[in-house]
């Protein structure tokens, strides 16, 4: 049976989403800190990462460009701290790498691809 007791005080791990405007702002109405990435600032990606995933950031949502972009940084930060990095449809709409990246992790975890048809 699930506990169902509160989390104790100070176990609150918090959430960002990194992207275009259109894509991270909206977490913020749900209280998930927006980084917002523009043309000029998008060298900045690595660096913000790894500075939220030291922060011990429970969950990193990044727009899908970016996850096919920094595929490498993304794998090391999921290896190497408690965050996870999860990638998002952007303002053009879903690629395919979000859905394959989640496909991946559950194969990884469960030992098989519990998304295959039969």
């Amino acid at each position: 049976m699930a506990d169902s007791r509160p989390a104790e005080r100070g176990s609150y791990r918090p959430m960002a989403a990194i992207g275009s405007y259109e894509m991270a702002l909206p977490f913020q109405a749900v209280g998930v800190r927006s980084v917002i990435l523009t043309a000029e600032n998008r060298s900045t990606f690595e660096s913000t990462l790894e500075q939220l995933a030291r922060e011990d950031y429970a969950v990193v949502f990044i727009q899908e460009d970016l996850f096919v972009e920094f595929t490498d940084k993304v794998e090391e930060i999921n290896d190497k701290y408690q965050t996870s990095v999860l990638p998002v449809p952007g303002p053009s709409g879903a690629t395919g790498a979000g859905l394959a990246s989640i496909r991946g992790s559950v194969e990884k975890a469960v030992g098989m691809d519990i998304f295959a048809e039969r």
